[in-house]
């Protein structure tokens, strides 16, 4: 059993306010876990407006399917335009 881990730093543009910030990062956890099989929650800088640090793990039996499903997830988080990925760190263990 692999588990692939990725930590992924975010700046949200479209937020003023912790609920502004909240919405937005709930709509990017939600579509997630309902596109790709994978666990995922917002895990640090709770108490930032402007700031996000979501989590993603993933289990398999093989490398490469643990790379791609968190290589996908990057990619649908990169390619939504409310917020941008500063940093991301992603292992498999």
């Amino acid at each position: 059993m692999l588990v692939g881990t990725c930590q992924i730093e975010l700046i949200i543009f479209e937020s003023n306010s912790l609920k502004e910030k909240r919405h937005v990062i709930k709509s990017i956890i939600e579509r997630i876990k309902s596109r790709f099989n994978v666990s995922i929650a917002e895990v640090d800088h709770n108490e930032l407006w402007n700031r996000a640090v979501i989590g993603v793990a993933v289990v398999s039996n093989s490398k490469s399917l643990c790379e791609s499903a968190l290589s996908k997830v990057i990619d649908f988080i990169d390619n939504d335009e409310r917020v941008e990925i500063i940093n991301f760190f992603s292992e498999v263990l």
